[in-house]
């Protein structure tokens, strides 16, 4: 096999390209798990480790130096193109969104976000970044696909049905088409913006997509996740789409221009493989709450994950979602092991 820089590592397999092993990070690894986190954010709130470049760049790199994974991803949060087109969020710890959009008014008040402040501090970041880690892992960036933007800016947070963008979305479908649309402009933006700032690949977070109907996604997600993933592409920069709980979506998923799609740990990865046809690179899919386990259980379960992905197009291990906050750091550290030990080349 042609020898390259294992920074190269996460950016092969994302395009399918041979490696030596299977790469690995960890989605939200930059995170409440980490000592050096919390006592970082005992100084700061939330808000201000998502707007302040020095302090982005601090905790995004903290994993990077702890875990030793093979990628690094943007300290940041979904729901800052929604503060960039003027909703009023907050953290408490949850999202919350002071003042919802609910009618037609308040979608026709949000800004246009391209040339925000706002999205400068996230780009700045990104640029900061790049110099930190001077090509020792990629730099992933990443956003919330729009119907995941529009339904937290309609519930005005996390909500347990959704309720009020479903209204919305079959009580006012004029309504929630132009909401949508809104929201897709932003996430180009805000992608597009990170990726000129130097972020190497990105992640689509699609994550109440899985709510819809097969019907209903493939009017009011899919086509505007697909409108995100062509408007950001670029040479070399692969796209990852990730909508858990969207399992039953996924044969819907092949028509996306993505190199890569995350796949989440509800359904076994060989099976995912067989929906998606192997057109794509997969990544994921520990379940999170095996790291609540012993080093045993994370090898074991580990192991069998890295079997189901022998022969796919490419492979990215991961989480089949965010790492718990109660997840010990020294089980993290023996996920990566694990699959440092155990990765095998896909040829």
């Amino acid at each position: 096999m042609q020898a390259h820089p294992p920074s190269d590592l996460f950016l092969r397999a994302c395009r399918g390209e041979p490696v030596e092993r299977t790469p690995v990070w960890i989605m939200r690894q930059a995170g409440r798990y980490l000592p050096e986190y919390l006592a970082v954010r005992e100084q700061r709130s939330f808000w201000e480790m998502c707007t302040i470049p020095e302090v982005t760049t601090e905790v995004t790199l903290q994993p990077i130096r702890r875990l030793g994974v093979d990628a690094a991803i943007l300290f940041s949060d979904i729901l800052v193109p929604l503060a960039a087109a003027g909703i009023e969020v907050d953290f408490t710890p949850a999202p919350v969104i002071r003042n919802p959009v609910r009618s037609a008014a308040d979608i026709e008040a949000l800004r246009p976000v391209e040339g925000s402040p706002l999205l400068g501090k996230v780009q700045a970041a990104v640029r900061m970044l790049r110099r930190e880690l001077a090509g020792t892992v990629p730099l992933i960036g990443f956003a919330g696909a729009p119907f995941t933007l529009a339904t937290y800016a309609v519930c005005g947070g996390g909500s347990k049905n959704q309720s009020e963008f479903r209204a919305m979305l079959f009580g006012n479908r004029a309504a929630a088409h132009r909401l949508l649309e809104r929201m897709t402009e932003a996430v180009i933006a805000s992608l597009s913006g990170q990726i000129e700032a130097g972020a190497q690949a990105v992640q689509l977070f699609d994550s109440w997509a899985g709510i819809l109907g097969g019907e209903d996604y493939e009017e009011f997600a899919l086509p505007h996740a697909r409108r995100v993933l062509e408007q950001v592409e670029r040479p070399g920069v692969p796209r990852i789409y990730f909508a858990p709980g969207a399992a039953t979506h996924l044969d819907r998923m092949r028509s996306l221009p993505a190199e890569v799609i995350g796949i989440d740990w509800r359904i076994p990865l060989d099976r995912a493989r067989r929906a998606l046809e192997d057109r794509f690179a997969v990544q994921g899919n520990l379940d999170p709450g095996v790291l609540l386990g012993s080093p045993e259980t994370i090898a074991e379960k580990t192991r069998a994950i890295l079997e189901q992905a022998r022969g796919a197009k490419g492979h990215v291990m991961n989480l089949g979602h965010g790492i718990l906050p109660q997840t010990p750091v020294e089980n993290a550290v023996a996920f990566v092991e694990a699959v440092r030990r155990r990765g095998e080349a896909h040829e």
